[in-house]
C-alpha cells in the first residue's frame, strides 16, 4: 500500500500533470465566462432580432402539467430544445476561442523558431587568444 501512495505522489507531482490539472480549471472558468457572453451578451439581441424569442424558453410541449389549484399533480414533459441550441452556441464561441488562441499561441512560437539566431561574439580576451592561436599555427 506504500509503494502505491509513494508511486501516486510521483506521478501527481510531475509537471505534466499539474500543467493538465490547472489547465482543466482555468478551461472550466473560461467557459463560464464564455457562456456568460453568449447567454447575457449574444443572444438577447439575437432573440430580440427574431422576433423577442428567449431561446432557452423554446420548448415542444409533450404532455401539460397536471395542476390542481397551486399544486402540481404531474410535471410538463417537453423537448427543451431552445436550451440545446444555446448550449450550442456556447460550445461554438468556446470552440471557435481556444482554436484561435492556440493559432495565435502556433504564430507566436513559429516566429520564435524563425527569428535568426545570431552567433554571441566572444568576449574581447577570447577573441585575442583566438588570434594567438591562429598565428603560433600559420607559423608552424
Amino acid at each position: 500500500m506504500k509503494n502505491i501512495l509513494q508511486e501516486f505522489k510521483q506521478f501527481a507531482m510531475r509537471g505534466n500533470v499539474i500543467d493538465m490539472a490547472v489547465g482543466i480549471i482555468i478551461g472550466g472558468a473560461f467557459g463560464k465566462i464564455v457562456s456568460s457572453a453568449v447567454s447575457d451578451l449574444i443572444m438577447p439581441p439575437i432573440g430580440l432580432l427574431i422576433g423577442g424569442v428567449n431561446f432557452t424558453d423554446l420548448k415542444i410541449v409533450l404532455k401539460q402539467a397536471v395542476m390542481e389549484g397551486e399544486n402540481i399533480i404531474s410535471p410538463a414533459v417537453s423537448i427543451n430544445y431552445g436550451n440545446f441550441l444555446q448550449v450550442t452556441f456556447d460550445f461554438i464561441i468556446i470552440a471557435f476561442s481556444i482554436f484561435m488562441l492556440v493559432k495565435g499561441i502556433n504564430a507566436l512560437n513559429k516566429k520564435k523558431e524563425e527569428a535568426p539566431t545570431t552567433p554571441a561574439t566572444p568576449p574581447a580576451d577570447i577573441q585575442l587568444l583566438t588570434e594567438i592561436r591562429d598565428l603560433l599555427k600559420d607559423k608552424k
